[in-house]
């Protein structure tokens, strides 16, 4: 198998999380140690949990890092719902981001069923 550094899922990870510390430099002083941080640290989870999957010894390992990823985009996508409900994010904002995320989601779907 590829380095992590290599797969398309990982790469998309960290696009994803470019786009969201960009978004959050916007977001209310106030929200700074709460939805920012929150957001942030809900994305940097993504890339670093499939590296991590992929350190392990077995695909079932590897699988289930994949899964706390998908679950991790769930709960980003969630918040910046919520985001764009207290007017933090913009329409188009929120969908360049969506779209993003459904694009991991994807290659996470994918590298799921290579393994």
């Amino acid at each position: 198998m590829k380095s992590y550094t290599e797969l398309d899922v990982w790469i998309e990870g960290r696009k994803l999380v470019s786009l969201i510390y960009s978004m959050t430099k916007t977001f209310p002083n106030e929200e700074l140690y709460g939805m920012t941080n929150q957001i942030r640290r809900c994305s940097v989870s993504i890339p670093s949990n499939i590296a991590e999957g992929c350190g392990r010894q077995t695909p079932k390992e590897t699988i289930h890092y994949l899964y706390i990823s998908r679950g991790s985009l769930y709960e980003l996508e969630t918040q910046l719902y919520l985001a764009a409900d207290l007017s933090y994010i913009g329409v188009d904002d929120l969908e360049n981001v969506l779209s993003q995320i459904e694009t991991t989601k994807k290659t996470v779907k994918w590298f799921h069923k290579l393994l």
